[in-house]
């Protein structure tokens, strides 16, 4: 995990590259990311519960998961009937990749532990992750950033990074492909960039972006 002091010399970084950033350096500050608290797979398995619902009821769909589970290990999830992970509030397409999600690792084609994800590269991690049924390069990528602290990924797909990044630098909200390419220029920090866009997308609409 990236220490703050690393965290604090990337923001002035890409600050002394880009005016937007250093006023983005002052405030909102320098990015944080939560430490994580679960297992790679338990990690996923929110993820997957999160997908395309508000976050109240994925909150509770997941809590009622792992009250089934009793631990959140592949085992148990593959021991659940497809009644059960649908008794908790599951979508069928969710149970679908749950189960996909717990039947390759339990095979050894996808691989969570610690120490061979930090082996991995970013993009082997999201061609490995994005076999598994229900996880795309979107969930891929919120993986890299929030349970490996990953400090170059670029969630091009994500809304609220491009609409961040369009409000920020006072353009037209980017396509993928438009984002795909300025983010080049902030290389290997491309996840603090992303960051301030979300920081930039929450802010209410009569905030003023133009000042610290």
């Amino acid at each position: 995990m990236p220490q703050t002091s690393d965290l604090e010399a990337a923001a002035a970084e890409l600050g002394a590259r880009d005016p937007v950033l250093a006023r983005l350096h002052a405030h909102p500050g320098i990015p944080h990311f939560p430490i994580p608290f679960e297992s790679p797979f338990a990690s996923l398995v929110r993820g997957i519960c999160s997908q395309q619902i508000a976050a109240p009821a994925a909150a509770a769909i997941h809590g009622r998961l792992v009250a089934a589970l009793g631990e959140v290990v592949p085992e148990r999830m593959l021991a659940l009937s497809d009644e059960e992970l649908r008794r908790v509030g599951l979508s069928k397409n969710k149970v679908a990749s749950l189960r996909d999600l717990a039947a390759r690792v339990v095979d050894g084609d996808v691989v969570l532990d610690t120490d061979a994800l930090d082996a991995l590269t970013d993009d082997e991690v999201i061609a490995q992750l994005s076999r598994v049924r229900g996880i795309g390069p979107w969930s891929a990528q919120m993986f890299l950033i929030f349970h490996l602290h990953r400090l170059d990924v670029w969630p091009v797909g994500d809304l609220a990074v491009r609409k961040g990044y369009g409000r920020g630098w006072g353009v037209a909200t980017p396509t993928p492909k438009e984002l795909q390419a300025a983010g080049d220029a902030y290389r290997p920090y491309r996840t603090i960039v992303a960051w301030y866009c979300w920081a930039v997308a929450a802010e209410p609409a009569s905030a003023d972006l133009r000042s610290p």
